[in-house]
């Protein structure tokens, strides 16, 4: 493989496949299951922090190992093929191809407000209880026309990450700044914060009403860890460029540090976003209002926080300035994520534990076949649940393969400890240990609270065991033939 991405590049492909459509939407939930400023804030920032703790010790399994296939890799050197497999096999199944069709959903879903006939209400098929619409059909269309073009060289891959992630980084802080700066002529921002602590869970029980529950203890400690899904979804896939180590120029050097530098911008971009939030629009809100400021941040329409607080500044044209903006962030998101997600479906198919023609590069020396399934695994999943169904099963997954990565930081360390560390994990074995008890927590936390979607995420990755042993058949059958 070709090695053409600089450290630029991988901070871009870090922070540009973090960036997708969750910062537009899910601070609406947050308030809802948080009730005050100063806990918002504190759900983005903590999710900005386990993040950051993560990225600093993938760090050392980068410089250790900086070939293709990135976690996978790192996994197997820990734990064997097995857990390598499983992981593999619920990255394909949910996690990357996952994300790909929510962020690809989203993108349809605003694409919508400009054309009506990919709205979502507009259902081209339907058979019994199944639907087909134009949001489902242009949000496969998106992962074709991405997946054709990454097909064709990593220099367009590249090409087109520099070019939407630089844009929705410029209107991420031309928002931010036009936010704070008109927000701090009003008293918006400090009645927010004159009640900043006062935490309570917000439920709707009838047409324009609600009832509040107060939060503490316990009780808020639960409420942060499933408030936090959200924030740690908007903050995901910042493994991805781990998955494309063997195109990186110097990748020791160059990984780490796009790991550190992009997970850091993305988080005070983040918190900043919610900021302006704050300075625009009242947390607290009416459901069902028409007036943009009485239904606040808690109960903006369809959780569009980010249109209702452009609203606030451009009038009605607010909501073609964010659709256009969210339109740009997700395309430049999913081709993050499709660029660096084949080459980990390339690296299982060398080590026999996927399809064995995805190992193959063409022509332009990228893996157009690991491309190809990903792609239609991604459109298949399109059709087949909402953006929050999918963003339970991603997260949940992700976080618990996190864990079991850096838990391999520690194994190594024992395992092979006379090998190569250009960077070892920053805090050891403070910050990773803390990493591990933090994340463990969220994911009871989430057992407990969203049982479903959570026990869906592990049955996915319980049936990887014996799909695993079959492959292994196969490839055994394969051989002696």
């Amino acid at each position: 493989m070709k090695k053409s991405l600089n450290l630029f590049d991988t901070t871009l492909l870090v922070a540009g496949s973090m960036i997708g459509s969750g910062i537009f939407i899910v601070s609406s939930d947050i308030a809802r299951s948080v009730g005050s400023a100063g806990w918002l804030l504190v759900v983005w920032i903590l999710s900005g922090v386990i993040t950051l703790f993560a990225a600093l010790s993938y760090g050392e399994l980068a410089g250790m190992m900086p070939q293709a296939g990135g976690q996978f890799v790192y996994i197997k050197k820990a734990f064997g093929d097995l857990t390598a497999f499983v992981y593999g096999w619920t990255v394909f199944l949910v996690i990357q191809t996952g994300v790909i069709a929510a962020v690809a959903v989203a993108f349809a879903k605003f694409t919508g407000m400009f054309i009506p006939f990919f709205e979502e209400g507009n259902v081209m098929i339907q058979i019994v209880n199944f639907k087909i619409t134009g949001a489902q059909l242009l949000a496969i269309a998106m992962i074709a026309v991405l997946t054709y073009i990454n097909s064709r060289g990593i220099e367009n891959g590249k090409a087109i990450q520099r070019i939407f992630t630089s844009a929705k980084l410029i209107a991420l802080f031309a928002l931010i700044i036009l936010g704070i700066y008109y927000g701090f002529h009003t008293d918006v921002f400090s009645n927010n914060m004159a009640h900043a602590w006062d935490a309570k869970k917000e439920i709707m029980i009838g047409a324009g009403s609600t009832e509040s529950f107060p939060l503490s203890g316990m009780a808020l400690a639960s409420a942060l860890g499933v408030a936090m899904i959200g924030s740690l979804f908007s903050s995901d896939a910042w493994n991805n460029v781990t998955f494309i180590a063997g195109e990186v120029e110097n990748p020791k050097k160059n990984i780490p540090l796009g790991l550190f530098f992009g997970v850091c911008s993305v988080t005070l971009i983040y918190v900043l976003a919610n900021v302006a939030y704050l300075c625009l629009l009242p947390l607290q809100g009416i459901p069902g209002s028409d007036n943009v400021l009485e239904q606040g941040i808690m109960f903006a329409e369809k959780d569009r926080v980010g249109a209702a607080a452009l609203f606030t500044v451009f009038g009605d044209t607010a909501k073609y300035v964010m659709a256009a903006l969210i339109m740009v962030s997700t395309f430049g998101c999913n081709n993050g994520l499709i660029l660096a997600g084949s080459r980990l479906f390339q690296s299982m198919a060398k080590d026999g534990l996927f399809f064995k023609s995805a190992a193959k590069l063409n022509k332009f020396n990228v893996p157009s076949n690991a491309l190809v399934f990903q792609g239609i695994w991604a459109s298949a999943l399109c059709l087949s649940g909402s953006y929050g169904d999918l963003l339970d099963y991603c997260t949940f997954s992700s976080l618990i393969f996190y864990i079991i990565t850096i838990i391999g930081i520690f194994v190594l360390r024992k395992k092979m400890p006379n090998a190569e560390r250009p960077y070892k994990a920053f805090g050891y074995p403070v910050i990773p240990a803390l990493y591990i008890i933090i994340t463990s927590l969220i994911c009871i936390d989430l057992l407990v609270y969203k049982t479903f979607n959570t026990g869906m995420g592990l049955l996915i990755i319980a049936l990887g065991v014996p799909v695993y042993y079959l492959f292994k058949r196969n490839s055994h059958a394969v051989q002696k033939d």
